[in-house]
């Protein structure tokens, strides 16, 4: 196990929906990034869940900072 890696009973999994709100972003907005692969997820049934973790590195990694004149 990597060490940024978590046992699976400890991850916090998020339905697209709280995805979306944590984002501010529409819920077929994520879609798109969970199908572009930009986003993992895994299938539970006919929903997705996302770790939290990802979320936030995904945040984190498209960041864009603004410089000021």
């Amino acid at each position: 196990m990597a060490a940024d890696e978590r046992p699976l009973n400890e991850v916090v999994f998020l339905t697209v929906a709280e995805v979306a709100a944590v984002m501010r972003v529409s819920k077929m907005t994520v879609y798109r990034l969970v199908h572009s692969g930009h986003l993992p997820a895994i299938r539970v049934g006919r929903s997705f869940r996302v770790p939290e973790q990802a979320v936030h590195e995904y945040l984190r990694e498209s960041y864009v900072g603004v410089e000021t004149a």
